[in-house]
């Protein structure tokens, strides 16, 4: 049964549980006390949706967000729940229910909004699959998923470790769905980047890379960027110590095609997606954030989401993140502002 919760009663209690940092810089010339890294400034936090209703649904869980046509925020849950946020306030517009064909509910992770069509694309972990829906929750497509790929005995998947982060790479053509761990039989820690290309309108099975985590670390979030360069999440936890969030630059434009590659176990010939670290996010300031179990940094919880939200001042991206608190009483459905300067 889902935890009932008392929503916030105002924009008012919103903007109270919004926590920034004292200057409240704009994007593009953070103060060095922002920095993550070099390349990574934290701009504020929010905790305004932490334990909240709307509409009798949890507002949390979120595992997967994008920018609608609109300028609205688009947030999925993975307890099959899509939500619409103001993007200034955080404060939810709607929800839509989600479900799979034969209306079960979806262990849904990846979210894409199509701009062309105005529809979303949305990952689900169980299976693992990748499916359209229109934006009052109907689906309208399934993608095809390599059999390796599900989750056995019907493929080489572990359970809880398929399709987590979705994006379209540049021009609209091609979609990319990341897993979170590695197949059975392939080499730890190297995961698969899955791509479908659209053709005559409808996404078709394509070109397949991969990328190797940091050691005991997933992948639960992937974000293109224009120049086809992806931003990679990298996310662990270890009882007792907390979250592992690391923010990778990565490019898949030189890697191999692995579709035809049965175990990857390093191999020579086969050339990795290459990345470059961006961010520790346990190196970022913490600006009086609290967290409610041990953490290497209090401001970091389960990070799960990750969306380009434009670019500030200077160029840099507005990257914004947010935690899947699991409707755990010790974790917390967090928002991150950030600056990304490549």
């Amino acid at each position: 049964m889902r935890m009932r919760t008392v929503l916030a009663t105002a924009t008012a209690a919103l903007a109270a549980a919004t926590c920034l940092s004292a200057a409240g810089p704009s994007y593009g010339h953070a103060p060095q006390r922002n920095a993550c890294s070099p390349q990574v400034s934290i701009d504020r936090f929010s905790d305004a949706l932490d334990k909240t209703t709307y509409e009798g649904t949890f507002v949390g869980n979120f595992s997967g967000l994008a920018v609608a046509r609109d300028g609205s925020l688009a947030a999925v849950s993975d307890r099959s729940s899509l939500f619409s946020l103001d993007a200034r306030t955080l404060a939810p517009r709607g929800v839509v229910p989600l479900a799979d064909e034969s209306g079960a509910a979806l262990d849904s992770e990846g979210l894409v909004v199509d701009r062309p069509t105005g529809t979303l694309l949305i990952s689900s972990e169980g299976e693992p699959a990748v499916r359209r829906y229109s934006a009052d929750g109907r689906i309208l497509e399934r993608l095809a998923v390599p059999d390796a790929l599900r989750v056995a005995p019907a493929g080489r998947a572990v359970s809880n470790g398929t399709f987590e982060g979705l994006t379209m790479l540049p021009g609209g053509r091609t979609l990319l769905a990341a897993m979170e761990y590695a197949l059975s039989g392939d080499a730890a820690g190297i995961v698969r980047f899955q791509t479908w290309d659209r053709r005559h309108g409808a996404f078709a099975l394509s070109a397949q890379y991969a990328y190797r985590t940091d050691t005991g670390l997933g992948v639960p979030e992937v974000q293109a960027l224009p120049d086809g360069r992806l931003l990679v999440l990298e996310r662990g936890f270890t009882s007792g110590v907390g979250n592992t969030v690391r923010l990778y630059l990565a490019d898949p434009r030189r890697a191999t095609d692995t579709r035809s590659v049965e175990n990857l176990t390093g191999q020579h010939g086969v050339r990795l997606v290459k990345k470059t670290l961006l961010a520790d996010l346990a190196d970022c300031p913490d600006l009086g954030a609290t967290a409610k179990q041990p953490q290497p940094n209090p401001l970091l919880d389960n990070i799960e989401a990750m969306a380009v939200t434009g670019r500030g001042k200077g160029g840099a991206l507005k990257v914004l993140l947010a935690s899947d608190d699991n409707q755990n009483s010790v974790q917390t459905t967090r928002f991150y502002y950030l600056r990304v300067r490549l």
